[in-house]
């Protein structure tokens, strides 16, 4: 297996991967040609230094796991920098077989090379086992998350 940056080609399948679960369905609009918007998003993630769009490819190449880590400066912690990482998916064939924490491994040396002081993530209520997952990985749910849709 082979953890890289993505690449304009690997959209249509990191978008099939994000797609195919039960929140990712209602959400998304994944069908060939992909939607320009889906494009778009690639290219502004790909043009940010603060951006890294990660995917996990199968010794076939096929995709199957992604994430985003982003770096976000801020003043608090003395200037400090925090990693969040968001959008992790394991293809559903692959589940169950270490991918999410090799993706997550790779993540948390990253944010260390970017010197990041702290890395955290938020998860939807609606995913227990992600939630299972994230605490057996070391997280601990210090914080209460609150979002507000603005569409």
């Amino acid at each position: 297996m082979i953890i890289r940056p993505a690449k304009k080609e690997d959209v249509a399948s990191i978008v099939k991967i994000i797609a195919n679960d039960k929140l990712g369905s209602k959400r998304e609009d994944y069908k060939i040609p992909l939607p320009y918007t889906y494009c778009k998003a690639f290219e502004n993630i790909s043009n940010d230094p603060n951006q890294e769009l990660i995917v996990i490819e199968s010794k076939d190449g096929n995709i199957i796991g992604t994430l985003q880590l982003s770096f976000i400066q801020y003043l608090t912690y003395q200037g400090g920098i925090r990693a969040q990482i968001e959008a992790v998916r394991v293809h559903e064939d692959c589940r169950g077989k270490g991918i999410g924490q090799k993706l997550f491994e790779w993540a948390i040396s990253r944010a260390k090379e970017k010197g990041a002081h702290v890395v955290q993530l938020t998860t939807d209520k609606k995913r227990p086992d992600a939630l299972a997952f994230y605490e057996k990985l070391g997280f601990a749910a210090s914080h209460e998350g609150m979002k507000l849709h603005l569409l």
